[in-house]
């Protein structure tokens, strides 16, 4: 029979209802027994025993939340009855003793990935073309519009071709109702001419709106970004077009290259137009060079190369009740297996670890990361305070409705991402990953920020879990999506590459799925799965600047 209700830590004093459950129901758990005064929506939580105003709230084996008023045995919570609430930090504890999984059938296995001299493997081979400021992004538009198609990187015209047809209907005479009811067919498949480079996976145009303006450390921490991105393993080289006059100057985009690579030598060609001069120059440069730094990429291949050579990004976005039991942990589990055959996993989003920062104080390795770890955190909750918000407004109206109605409760579920290994650094965004191991990375909750981030810090997989659905994609690295339930997998697969709801029903274990995800990501890493968000060109870039965002 199929489970209706979960307790996730021995010591929780609510439930998660994983079916919704009718008013008047006698549930039975372990040695407690109560019944539903109201209706207990499928992913929302319930009170074992009746907790008083003023009492904790447990889920996870920690606080996530404060009764604001009597809540009977068999009531549901709700942010009328609660509030977030989490415990404190310090640094005086250590457990950073972890049980190992078992790897021994994965020891030995290798993705075909492509090798770079500073011995870093990618998972994909880009050629990047990118601007030092805003101004430049009409100068990369005009260069996609002349190479991407022309060279074969054109993507489906299916919905061009819709359009087409409810144009021609109304220059027909057709009115609201034949174009809102009449059928139209769905296309014709690709837009696509032959790769010229068939070992090239495409020119990826990283349009953005910084570079000037704003304060100079904005400006810096972009050009380590952007410098994260030409030295990432899944980048062959990259065209870079520079104003000239703006605060994100080359220099400083070189100094942060040479910091990340201090080899570096894959093929950088840097145009200045106001060196330069005339529009039609610049272009006419930009794709000379940039079609030269195609043909040296091109000369790549895949080869194999040992799964230590993965750094996976942990992501979540458009979460909900489910997340914290289904996906999240079977992506620990991945990260765990992952640590253990000597990869590295980037765990980051830190508005959404208020209240579980105390375990990851206690896996840090060294003090030092701990300390540093608490600094960053307090620092950014201080300036979301500033501004007259906090962490505890985090959860978005969709996490609410469907569960997660505390950013305690949301940033549980969320750190189980994170696996149990032990934490080997801590980095400030835009750093670069350079330990295998678990790291945390400073960004904010926000999807596409923190996975554009994750990336930059030297990502080649991101595992992105959502309850809810999200299109989310990268332009340079695979961000493979996961859903926490079945019904959200079977609405949206096409955006949506595995399912975890199998935990909830009972049909997969956590570590069954754990490696089921890990056996998709060594095929992904290697180029026998293309991801939905790289089928659909979903190319998310946003740079942080370093205000509040949550």
């Amino acid at each position: 029979m199929k489970q209706t209700i979960l307790k996730i830590h021995p010591d929780d004093n609510v439930l998660v209802a994983l079916t919704d459950i009718p008013a008047g129901d006698v549930i039975t758990y372990g040695p407690d027994t109560f019944t539903t005064i109201q209706m207990i929506p499928a992913k929302h939580k319930v009170a074992i025993h009746e907790i008083k105003a003023g009492d904790s709230i447990i889920m996870y084996g920690v606080l996530v939340g404060k009764a604001q008023f009597d809540i009977a045995s068999g009531g549901l919570l709700t942010t009328s009855n609660i509030k977030h609430a989490a415990n404190g930090m310090s640094t005086e504890s250590k457990h950073t003793s972890w049980q190992q999984p078992n790897v021994s059938e994965w020891q030995g296995r290798t993705f075909k990935g492509y090798h770079r001299s500073d011995g870093s493997v990618g998972t994909a081979n880009y050629w990047l073309v990118i601007p030092m400021v805003f101004c430049e992004n009409r100068n990369l538009e005009v260069l996609q519009e002349a190479l991407v198609k022309p060279l074969g990187y054109g993507r489906k015209k299916t919905y061009e071709t819709k359009a087409l047809q409810l144009i021609n209907k109304v220059k027909a005479g057709g009115g609201i109702e034949e174009v809102l009811f009449t059928e139209i067919e769905s296309g014709d498949g690709l837009d696509r001419e032959a790769k010229v480079f068939p070992n090239v996976d495409g020119i990826k145009f990283l349009t953005h709106t910084g570079g000037c303006g704003g304060i100079r450390q904005d400006a810096e921490t972009l050009c380590g970004l952007l410098a994260g991105y030409i030295t990432h393993p899944n980048v062959a080289g990259a065209t870079v077009l520079s104003l000239g006059c703006q605060n994100a100057q080359v220099s400083i985009l070189q100094r942060e290259i040479e910091k990340r690579s201090p080899m570096f030598d894959k093929p950088l060609y840097i145009l200045d137009q106001q060196t330069i001069g005339k529009e039609s120059d610049i272009i006419d440069q930009a794709l000379r060079k940039t079609m030269a730094g195609l043909i040296h990429a091109n000369q790549y291949t895949r080869q194999p190369a040992p799964l230590s050579k993965l750094t996976i990004g942990l992501e979540c976005g458009g979460s909900d009740g489910f997340s914290g039991i289904s996906a999240n942990p079977a992506i620990g589990y991945t990260s765990d297996l992952l640590v253990a055959l000597g990869g590295s996993v980037i765990l980051a989003e830190f508005p959404e670890l208020c209240g579980v920062e105390q375990n990851l104080i206690d896996r840090c390795v060294e003090e030092e990361d701990a300390n540093r770890f608490v600094s960053l955190v307090r620092t950014y909750a201080q300036r979301a305070e500033e501004v007259g918000s906090g962490f505890d407004m985090n959860p978005s109206p969709g996490n609410i409705k469907d569960g997660l109605i505390t950013d305690a409760i949301k940033s549980a579920g969320a750190a189980k991402k994170g696996g149990t290994s032990p934490v080997v650094d801590v980095l400030d965004y835009p750093e670069k990953v350079v330990k295998p191991g678990l790291n945390l990375l400073c960004t904010p909750g926000n999807d596409v920020e923190s996975t554009t981030a994750e990336v930059g810090s030297g990502a080649n997989v991101v595992l992105f879990t959502t309850g809810l659905g999200t299109p989310t994609g990268n332009p340079i690295t695979p961000v493979v999506k996961i859903a926490t339930n079945t019904n959200l997998y079977n609405k949206m697969s096409d955006i949506i590459d595995l399912n975890t709801g199998t935990i909830i029903e009972g049909e997969e274990t956590i570590e069954q799925a754990g490696e089921r995800i890990l056996d998709y990501v060594v095929k992904v890493a290697s180029g026998e799965v293309e991801v939905c968000a790289v089928r659909h060109g979903q190319d998310d870039f946003i740079p942080w600047k370093r205000g509040v965002s949550l």
